[in-house]
């Protein structure tokens, strides 16, 4: 039990949450550096492209790591599962940090994958803008206002949290554990879907900020975090973080009929 919480738990969440961000970015990758034609003949998808990736991406996260550690694959997800589900307090920090490290990794392995067809988009090797950064980091439309981002990405979390709990609540006709995977497939598709435009939907602190971390590294320079204000705190960060409690705080107030509650996914 003790090298399965220090070890296998966390390491789950890192894969998991690795593997969603290798098929979100790389989807992300794929459609928009296509469009150049020095990268492709033709363009190789459009945004419903994009949603699917992500939606499978979370999907089969969410499947590798579900059975290990409870699939979180999401800090918010994890810090709501403390507060109102049980999980234990002294799990958070190892799945906090596994998760932002699978960003990371899953971010880097893309990045690596397409460096080639980035070089070219962007117009040369040292040359690395806002143009890419999008394709892995998220943000936000230029006609968007503070309050109406971080709206969005407090909904669009709150909403994810709120499906979260009510496919893992026994008594509210749950899907058996192993159909949650199409559940948040299905949850993650209309989310991008219906609120995804304007912010690129993180939903997510990991899958925003480890990536984040990486194109600090590939030399992307300070625009990442000077954006907008830390833009890149308040609200891939910040509002998840808060919409997730929101959404499991609604849940439990407004339709949950047990005190019995699970922790997983």
């Amino acid at each position: 039990m003790y090298i399965s919480e220090i070890v296998r738990e966390p390491m789950a969440e890192f894969v998991g949450v690795a593997v969603f961000v290798i098929f979100g970015t790389g989807v992300d990758c794929q459609v928009v550096l296509s469009t150049n034609p020095g990268v492709a003949s033709s363009p190789k998808g459009d945004f419903l492209s994009v949603n699917i990736g992500w939606a499978i991406g979370l999907a089969m996260g969410a499947w590798v790591s579900g059975g290990i550690s409870g699939g979180h694959i999401n800090p918010a997800v994890t810090l709501a599962m403390a507060t109102r589900r049980g999980f234990p307090w002294r799990k958070v920090p190892g799945y906090i940090f596994a998760q932002v490290l699978g960003g990371l990794a899953g971010a880097a392995m893309v990045y690596g994958n397409y460096k080639h067809a980035i070089d070219i988009f962007e117009g040369g090797s040292g040359i690395r803008t806002r143009a890419t950064a999008g394709l892995f980091a998220t943000y936000a439309l230029d006609y968007m206002t503070a309050v109406t981002c971080f709206f969005v990405e407090f909904l669009g979390t709150a909403i994810l949290v709120l499906m979260v709990v009510a496919a893992t609540d026994k008594h509210n006709n749950a899907p058996p554990n192993g159909l949650l995977p199409l559940v948040l497939f299905l949850v993650l598709l209309g989310l991008g879907a219906s609120l995804g435009m304007q912010t690129s939907y993180a939903f997510n602190p990991a899958r925003d900020f480890g990536p984040r971390l990486l194109l600090t590294f590939a030399g992307y320079g300070k625009q990442l975090y000077t954006y907008r204000n830390q833009y890149w705190l308040w609200c891939p960060i910040i509002a998840p973080f808060l919409g997730a409690q929101a959404g499991v705080g609604f849940y439990d107030l407004f339709l949950n009929k047990s005190n019995d509650c699970d922790a997983t996914m």
